[in-house]
């Protein structure tokens, strides 16, 4: 494999392409949107000169890694791919639709394989003409320094496909964990419910976002507390996880926080919309505590 296309130039999209031009492979990053491609490459750019900076890599491997990215508007340019991983927004509709796109366009041989952190990788597999052929790459945020990639085997993947997928990712730098296609995988299945229960008890009034979070870090020694991962997640994201969990098992346990509902339904999504939990200032180094919890 050497030619890999991504789909969606979002956070998780550009890191994957990052970290795959990087390592010498020609990636097409590919995205509706020529503003959300420019922002992209600015972003690529920008952690590029941050590791050159660190001295954790050279300016000539900057320079090859930004020589080996294109950026593409259409789907056709995955056509001549060895491996396209889809990376867009968690939707169940929108992700079926691609793959039957990419199952048309792509070549017999190409593996398809999707970021998704909690849809159904049979589901999406079955959808095309290659299931076989079908896989989930989960990549971890932010992808160019998290080691985990949670590698999802449908229940019609191959085992050739699942393998050659594992060794990829060892490529990559990464340590890939084989995980079977039930919702929420490993990752989602265990974080979202410890997530939406710290939403719950900040909801009942048993303690303040702060506090919650600081019994987390201090007492759990999680670098970061749940409510302010939420935020860096998006709280429209930890919805829709839940959401799946909760329509996949039919059981009440995995039932979103009311308050998780109405923060998305008023569009408080976190860091990306300026506020969840949290405050996000913009141009702000300091994040503090939003006023509606304060």
């Amino acid at each position: 494999m050497k030619k890999v296309s991504v789909i969606g130039a979002g956070t998780m999209g550009n890191g994957i392409a990052h970290v795959f031009a990087m390592k010498g492979f020609t990636v097409n990053l590919v995205d509706v949107s020529e503003e959300a491609l420019k922002k992209a490459l600015a972003t690529i750019t920008k952690n590029l000169d941050r590791m050159v900076a660190k001295a954790t890599i050279t300016e000539e491997v900057k320079a090859s890694t930004l020589a080996n990215l294109t950026t593409q508007t259409s789907l056709n340019a995955c056509a001549d791919s060895d491996l396209v991983i889809e990376a867009a927004t968690e939707n169940v509709d929108i992700k079926l639709k691609i793959f039957k796109q990419l199952d048309e366009l792509c070549k017999p041989e190409t593996i398809l394989a999707s970021n998704t952190s909690s849809i159904s990788i049979t589901k999406i597999g079955a959808v095309t003409k290659r299931a076989d052929k079908v896989i989930g790459m989960h990549f971890m945020n932010p992808v160019p320094l998290m080691k985990l990639v949670e590698v999802i085997r449908g229940y019609a993947t191959s085992d050739e496909v699942l393998n050659e997928i594992m060794e990829m990712s060892r490529k990559l730098g990464k340590s890939p964990v084989e995980v079977n296609d039930y919702p929420g995988f490993v990752a989602n299945r265990i974080l979202m419910p410890m997530i939406n229960e710290a939403i719950y008890t900040l909801y009942e009034g048993v303690a303040g976002v702060e506090e919650i979070d600081t019994v987390m870090k201090l007492g759990m020694s999680h670098p970061m507390g749940p409510l302010q991962l939420a935020d860096f997640i998006g709280l429209d994201v930890c919805l829709a996880i839940l959401k799946v969990l909760h329509d996949g098992f039919g059981n009440p346990k995995y039932a979103p926080c009311p308050l998780l509902v109405n923060m998305v339904t008023a569009g408080y999504l976190g860091a990306k919309s300026g506020e969840g939990f949290y405050n996000y200032a913009l141009g702000s180094k300091d994040i503090v505590i939003s006023p509606r919890f304060a």
